[in-house]
């Protein structure tokens, strides 16, 4: 007889202990979740891009002539 169909039970891998991960958790615990993070409008972003990067005098002569 042997073991033929038969699955042994295997052992539960253990997590090794982390410290920050400790850490971050009883810093929850104490002051709560953090805020979740804010959107940030890319149109407002690509109008400071714009407003940097000033027209050049062959980038005015092209357009004139469109």
């Amino acid at each position: 007889m042997g073991m033929r169909g038969k699955t042994l039970a295997t052992k539960k891998k253990l997590k090794k202990f982390s410290v920050t991960k400790a850490v971050k958790s009883n810093a929850r615990d104490v002051v709560g979740q953090p805020r979740p993070a804010k959107v940030i409008d890319d149109r407002a972003k690509e109008v400071k891009r714009q407003a940097r990067h000033k027209t050049t005098l062959s980038d005015l002569l092209t357009r004139k002539e469109e």
